[in-house]
C-alpha cells in the first residue's frame, strides 16, 4: 500500500468529552489519496484511548513527564507517512466534511510550508470568552500569505506585523512533511507553533492563513489562569523575538482599560451582560500576566492558576 496523502496527528490527555465530538467529524473527512490517523495519549484516566482506537487511530501512550508541545508533535510526525501532516488540538471542532481537503488546498504552491484554519468561539461560550477568541488574528475573515522579504528579519518588523505573521496555530494546521523534516517543532514549554512559524519564515518558506476552514475552539479563563496563560505567552515572545507586549506600568493600565472597554462594547452589541462582572478580574489577570512575562518575572502564585493546556 502506498503512503497516504494526509496524516491526522492528535496529542490527547483526558479528552473523552472533547473527543466525543471531534472524532466523528474526523471520521467523515474524505480525501483522494487516503488518510492515516495517529495519536499520542498522555496518561489519560478516562476513555480517550478507547475512543481513539474505536475511531481508527493508532495510539501510542506516554507518561506525563515525557510530554512536550513540540516534542510530542514531532514524535507523531516521525511516525507519519503522509505528504501533509494535519494537527488538531483535542478540543477543536472543525466544520465540514471537506475541512482537511480545503485546509491542504494551498499546498499547490510548492513554496508553502504550512497552513492554518480560522478559529472562532463555540456557540456555548460566554461573552468574554467569545470576545477573546474573536480578538485574535486567527479569527480574521481575510486569507493571507506570509513570507519575509529578502534581507528582512522578523526582529525588524513592527510588533503588530510580526505578531500577525507568527499567528500560525496548531489548533488546526497542516504542515508539508518535507518542510517539517528540515524544520521540526522546537521543544519549548509553550508556543511551538509560533516558534516553528518563525523558523519557517526565516528559512525562506511561506505560510498561509486559510479562513475558509473554520474550527471552533476556546478556553474559559479565570483571573489566575489568565495571568499564567498570558505570562507564558508574553515570556515566549520576549525570549524568541525580543517583543515586549506590556513593557511597563503605563502599558498595563492602558491595556487594562482598553480590554475592559472592548468587553463592554462586545456585550452591548451581542448581549451576555451577566458575564461583564468578570471583566475587571479577567482582564486584570491578563494584562498583569503580560507585564510579568514581558519583564521576565516568575509567577508569584506557584501552584495556582497554571493552565492545563497539555494538548
Amino acid at each position: 500500500m502506498g503512503a497516504p496523502r494526509v496524516s491526522i496527528l492528535l496529542p490527547t490527555r483526558d479528552g473523552e468529552r472533547d473527543l466525543a465530538r471531534l472524532l466523528p467529524v474526523l471520521a467523515r473527512q474524505k480525501l483522494e489519496g487516503g488518510i492515516e490517523r495517529l495519536a499520542i495519549d498522555t496518561a489519560s484516566s478516562d476513555r480517550s484511548v478507547e475512543l481513539l482506537r474505536g475511531s481508527g487511530f493508532e495510539v501510542q501512550t506516554i507518561r506525563p513527564e515525557e510530554f512536550g508541545h513540540g516534542r510530542t508533535r514531532n514524535a507523531l510526525a516521525e511516525r507519519a507517512r503522509g505528504e501533509f501532516l494535519v494537527f488538531f488540538s483535542q478540543d477543536a471542532l472543525p466544520e465540514g466534511d471537506d475541512f482537511i481537503e480545503r485546509l491542504i488546498a494551498p499546498f499547490a504552491d510548492e513554496h508553502l510550508a504550512g497552513t492554518y484554519a480560522r478559529i472562532l468561539p463555540n456557540a456555548s461560550d460566554d461573552a468574554l470568552t467569545a470576545r477573546s477568541v474573536l480578538a485574535g488574528p486567527q479569527a480574521s475573515e481575510r486569507p493571507e500569505r506570509f513570507e519575509l522579504a529578502q534581507g528582512k528579519r522578523l526582529e525588524d518588523l513592527p510588533l503588530e506585523e510580526a505578531m500577525r505573521m507568527l499567528a500560525f496555530s496548531n489548533v488546526a494546521s497542516a504542515v508539508r512533511a518535507r518542510a517539517w523534516k528540515g524544520l521540526p517543532f522546537p521543544d519549548v514549554v509553550f508556543g511551538e507553533d509560533f516558534a516553528w512559524a518563525a523558523r519557517a519564515l526565516t528559512s525562506g518558506w511561506s505560510l498561509a492563513f486559510t479562513p475558509g476552514c473554520i474550527v471552533r475552539h476556546a478556553h474559559r479563563y479565570g483571573p489566575l489562569s489568565a495571568f499564567e496563560r498570558y505570562r507564558v505567552d508574553a515570556a515566549f515572545h520576549r525570549r524568541a523575538h525580543g517583543h515586549r507586549l506590556r513593557p511597563g506600568l503605563f502599558g498595563l493600565v492602558r491595556g487594562f482599560a482598553h480590554e475592559c472597554l472592548l468587553d463592554l462594547a462586545y456585550v452591548r452589541a451581542h448581549g451576555g451582560w451577566s458575564a461583564l462582572a468578570r471583566s475587571p478580574f479577567l482582564r486584570g489577570g491578563q494584562v498583569l500576566g503580560q507585564l510579568y512575562g514581558s519583564r521576565g518575572w516568575r509567577n508569584p502564585f506557584p501552584g495556582h492558576g497554571a493552565t492545563r493546556e497539555m494538548v
